[in-house]
């Protein structure tokens, strides 16, 4: 059984995507991130950065005890290796598609992220910012959709960790959509993980845990997450 510490993010999202196709047996634990939860002691204790999502695995390969793992990318790696699936073992297969994680890890997450809140969550409009990550945001898609063309994923004819780290970044704001029509093999990749009953599955885990998603946030919860820790 593997404790999945989540609320319904993209981040999280990755990591149902992963369960939900792999038919590991998880148990959610709810992080509410718009009420502090990510700051409380216990879940310090598994992912000191207080970041979210975070798993607990009760059953480690090596049969020792009770392992957790934080960071999203780190969390992929680490169940793609328990169950042998969704990252290739072959030299130049991992690099491949470790090479593609790392780009969503450290690029197309953070910058459509900053896209995200400065469109939609920033308390006054700057226009700088704006076209900032609305610019980098399309250039990522820009090399994503080249990368697609001529390939079914990303990296090659394999769905892979590569694939469910990007998925859920792709203009996952619905207040402030990101135009598709210049990236045709992103849509298109788009659209076929979409209708994996895998994906449907997993997402539809958002709403059972939290049934408030896409209504506004509170001053109180834009505070705690986007100016740290919450009241005392």
């Amino acid at each position: 059984m593997i404790d999945l510490h989540y609320w319904p993010t993209p981040n999280g999202h990755k990591i149902t995507l992963f369960l939900e196709e792999a038919g590991l047996p998880y148990r959610i634990v709810p992080v509410d991130i718009g009420k502090g939860d990510q700051f409380k002691p216990d879940y310090l204790a598994i992912s000191p950065n207080n970041k979210m999502p975070a798993i607990v695995d009760h059953a480690p390969a090596d049969g020792g005890a009770p392992i957790s793992v934080f960071e999203s990318g780190a969390i992929l790696i680490y169940l793609a290796d328990k169950i042998g699936r969704f990252l290739p073992v072959d030299l130049r297969g991992r690099t491949e598609v470790n090479e593609w994680l790392f780009w969503q890890m450290g690029g197309l997450g953070p910058m459509t992220g900053q896209y995200g809140h400065f469109t939609v969550y920033a308390p006054e409009q700057i226009p700088y910012a704006i076209d900032r990550y609305t610019n980098e945001a399309r250039r990522l898609l820009g090399v994503l959709d080249r990368r697609l063309a001529g390939r079914a994923f990303i990296a090659g004819e394999d769905y892979t960790i590569a694939d469910m780290a990007a998925y859920p970044w792709i203009s996952p704001y619905a207040k402030a959509p990101i135009d598709l029509t210049d990236f045709p093999e992103v849509r298109r990749w788009h659209a076929a993980i979409a209708a994996r009953p895998a994906t449907q599955r997993a997402y539809a885990r958002g709403p059972e845990v939290n049934p408030s998603a896409g209504k506004p946030l509170s001053e109180e919860e834009k505070k705690i997450l986007f100016g740290g820790r919450p009241k005392a």
